[in-house]
């Protein structure tokens, strides 16, 4: 069963490996994004050429100083991005088709050009220019937006790093030349331009690889989180004691008294927009440790790859060797129950417990769950689609025969703060004749007390013996010494 980009197009994996792309899937996205810290502190130059037309582009934008009245039309044409699905990295919203960066994101960029990139080129306390900037201040612009506009920037040089490595492995027949649009920026004219390229064909579509040391996972090296994290030792890297003390007095002067950690962060944020030196400084910091961020970042990749290749591919060859799983119940909720089933076969009994493991520790992580029931999938008839509202909230999955026949499945972990608040809202969902309702709710546990805390929530809501409510037992403290994942 092919799943992934060395298997579709029948290339060495080691090929894949010894140039350095990530080897994806095409069947579900992954959850790697693009650093463009890793750019910017690479030591190959392309990479630091890349980051340099990064900065040269927003500089560009700034430059045009676009007010709150901004003509949507350039808004859209300039500041406006599609999500690069073709690289099937992201983990999107819809299979591997994201939202992209439309214009609630593009008045944010263009406001925030102004309010916290006028020095774009001519920093004091920083060695470079960074717009992850953005995402430090600016409310919804996270790691995802960042890593999609990144990539947008830079996706010709993924076309042409793709079709390198494309004419010298790949089969004539795999491939074919495509109009990438937004491939390149013209200066002379303002306009972005079309340019061909000559690239692996998958289905009606192309394929981009992604260099694995621009990789990262988790959260990009300049983060909003380390930023209010690390907040109290910023202020200590400024030589000037009058700036010092200033900043100071304001912070406490927008801290409440009794501060929860939600104040705190809100009062960092106010203090930040107030004194923008602080991101400055801080991100400084983040230079001087550049050295951690490729370490950490090549870490996590590696480790999604042991992952994301080589375990969930295991888990998918258990599965074709099951030659029965592919003869398809009639309804979409019989196939759902029965992925389902066979999931929590795999993590109960067979050793696949290990997949939600390092290093002995659970990983807890609601969207590995997510990735392995998705790939359980690969091959059906079923139309299965991610991260929907169907009226009564978002689901993590829409499997679905026709129009009429479709089933919810979500997937939460047992240590979610939020599951007793959503198993609540959606109770009588799963106390009325399930047949009619069509949803399913996994829950992954890892330790007894988790498992103790869920059956007890599911009693007190009367909803414990509902069979559209599956609990697959994590632990690895019960599991038979012999399984081998």
């Amino acid at each position: 069963m092919d799943l992934y980009f060395h298997e579709i197009f029948r290339v060495d994996e080691d090929a894949v490996e010894q140039y350095g792309a990530f080897n994806v899937s095409l069947v579900v996205d992954l959850p790697l994004f693009v650093d463009p810290f890793l750019l910017f502190d690479s030591g190959k130059t392309e990479f630091k050429s890349l980051h340099d037309e990064i900065i040269k582009y927003l500089r560009y934008l700034r430059d045009l100083d676009l007010g709150e009245n901004a003509d949507p039309a350039q808004l859209r044409s300039l500041f406006c991005f599609k999500e690069v699905h073709q690289n099937w990295l992201g983990f999107s919203k819809s299979d591997n088709k994201g939202r992209g960066l439309g214009l609630d994101f593009a008045r944010t960029l263009a406001e925030g050009l102004q309010a916290l990139f006028r020095d774009f080129g001519v920093e004091t306390v920083t060695r470079g220019s960074h717009l992850e900037k953005l995402c430090l201040i600016k409310t919804g612009v996270g790691r995802d937006m960042i890593s999609d506009l990144t990539t947008n920037l830079i996706k010709g040089y993924l076309c042409e790093y793709t079709q390198t490595f494309a004419r010298e492995h790949l089969q004539p027949p795999s491939l074919a030349t495509f109009a990438v649009p937004r491939a390149e920026f013209n200066y002379d004219l303002g306009v972005w331009i079309t340019k061909r390229y000559e690239l692996p064909k998958f289905r009606d579509d192309y394929v981009l690889l992604t260099p694995k040391e621009i990789l990262t996972k988790d959260a990009i090296w300049i983060n909003k989180e380390d930023f209010v994290r690390e907040y109290s030792d910023i202020p200590a890297s400024i030589s000037d004691p009058e700036l010092r003390a200033q900043i100071d007095a304001y912070f406490q002067s927008v801290l409440p008294g009794n501060p929860t950690q939600k104040d705190a962060n809100s009062a960092v944020r106010r203090t930040a927009l107030k004194f923008p030196e602080l991101i400055d400084y801080y991100i400084r910091r983040k230079e001087d440790t550049g050295f951690e961020a490729r370490q950490r970042s090549g870490e996590k990749v590696a480790s999604s790859f042991n992952l994301y290749v080589e375990q969930f591919g295991q888990l998918v060859a258990r599965l074709q060797a099951e030659t029965n799983f592919y003869k398809e119940p009639l309804t979409s909720k019989q196939a759902a129950h029965e992925k389902v089933a066979f999931l929590k076969d795999m993590i109960e009994n067979k050793g696949c417990h290990r997949l939600f493991y390092s290093k002995g520790k659970p990983i807890r992580r609601e969207e590995d769950l997510q990735i392995a029931y998705r790939l359980v999938w690969h091959g059906t008839l079923f139309d299965v689609s991610r991260e929907v509202n169907d009226g009564r909230g978002p689901a993590d999955f829409k499997i679905s025969k026709g129009a009429k026949d479709k089933t919810l499945v979500e997937m939460k972990l047992a240590s979610n703060s939020g599951l007793a608040r959503n198993l609540e809202r959606q109770a009588e969902i799963y106390q009325k004749a399930s047949d009619a309702q069509h949803a399913i709710k996994v829950i992954l546990f890892f330790t007894d007390g988790e498992e103790a805390a869920v059956k007890r929530l599911l009693r007190e809501l009367g909803i414990d013996k509902s069979p559209d409510i599956v609990l697959i037992d994590a632990r690895d403290d019960n599991k038979p010494s012999g399984s081998k994942a």
